[in-house]
């Protein structure tokens, strides 16, 4: 057991060291605003493509685990840059899409804010789904912006939940009906072509996902990046989601490849469309950050208990629950751990805790 304890410890040290190391830097530059500005950006921006790899391209990596990482990187990575330049075009320098418009630009930053995302590189090795959106902007936010936000999350993960369980019923008693496997392997032309559709899918998602959460790294740069600025934070995300894919998603990715059949190319390409249009639909609600972690616990959840129920799967419904209660547990820590962070950064939030 200790000779255990040990090994686990042994392996965990290079990553306990950087955490150790980007806390004292977080302390020593907290007064220097251009320093902590980039700091933040840089830890923020691959934290939270870290923790939500497995929300937007989980289902990708899982189902694409035979193709090379790095033509997978080229694929995503290109539409990363496309969807920062054509934001920072369209949104007269505001690469967040207008995201932002209820968070004034910080002039100074406190631990607290710089901190926010080396905890989430934390909650990540744990493998929790936390909601970054929560963990970094509420740092950042009002009281009555959290409160907002908290109403378009909770309301996403339901709608989410109902859309994946009518969606996936209607599958599987179609599937049923016509007494075919849900597992069923496509045949070798029909797997190339619902290969391309998941490919076209995840590009959608991938994309929707930048324009609402691409907010939870950039929160810490001006609202208006010039266009020297929009490219450098275009190619460091570049090179930070190609360590993401050089690791195939990292420990969080078993959130993913737990759940039933999404290793299969048709079950992951639903997923990414149903996924991707709810977070366009809330786009256009209005101008607020969400959390798209809870939309897409949401969206796992209802389409698990519809297949529990109606594929004809012998998996008994205490598993499904067990799954999808351990899930929304990970969520709420995280939550809390939000809460927690922005008690601490402002005191704003006392009085809605």
């Amino acid at each position: 057991m200790k000779t255990n304890y040990l090994k686990k410890i042994q392996k965990e040290g290079p990553f306990l060291f950087v955490i150790v190391l980007l806390t004292i830097i977080a302390g020593f530059i907290t007064n220097q605003p251009t320093l902590a500005m980039w700091f933040g950006f840089l830890v923020a921006g691959y934290s939270a493509i870290s923790n939500d790899s497995v929300q937007t391209l989980g289902t990708f990596l899982s189902s694409n685990r035979k193709v090379k990482w790095y033509y997978l990187w080229l694929f995503i990575g290109s539409i990363l840059i496309f969807t920062i330049l054509y934001g920072w075009h369209s949104h007269s320098g505001d690469i967040s899409y207008g995201r932002l418009n209820k968070i004034p630009q910080p002039e100074s930053f406190n631990y607290f804010q710089l901190i926010a995302p080396i905890v989430l590189l934390i909650l990540t090795r744990f493998k929790m789904p936390v909601s970054t959106t929560f963990l970094i902007l509420a740092t950042f936010s009002s009281s009555k912006t959290i409160n907002g936000m908290l109403t378009k999350t909770f309301t996403g993960y339901f709608l989410s939940f109902f859309i994946a369980g009518v969606v996936w019923s209607l599958v599987a008693y179609l599937i049923k009906k016509k007494k075919t496997d849900i597992e069923k392997a496509p045949s070798k032309r029909n797997a190339q072509m619902w290969r391309v559709f998941q490919w076209c899918s995840t590009g959608f998602l991938w994309s929707a996902w930048l324009m609402q959460d691409n907010a939870n790294a950039v929160v810490f740069l001006p609202r208006a990046l010039t266009f020297v600025q929009a490219l450098a934070v275009a190619l460091l995300l570049f090179i930070g989601i190609g360590y993401i894919f050089y690791k195939r998603g990292g420990q969080i990715q078993e959130i993913i490849t737990e759940k039933t059949d999404v290793i299969r190319v048709k079950s992951a390409t639903l997923i990414d469309l149903i996924y991707g249009f709810i977070l366009v639909y809330f786009k256009w609600i209005n101008d607020l950050p969400m959390s798209t972690t809870w939309v897409f616990l949401g969206l796992l959840a209802g389409r698990e208990l519809a297949l529990t129920r109606l594929s004809g799967h012998n998996q008994p419904y205490q598993r499904t629950l067990a799954l999808v209660m351990k899930d929304l547990f990970r969520a709420g820590i995280g939550l809390g751990i939000s809460f927690l962070l922005a008690l601490g950064a402002s005191g704003r939030l006392a009085d809605i805790v």
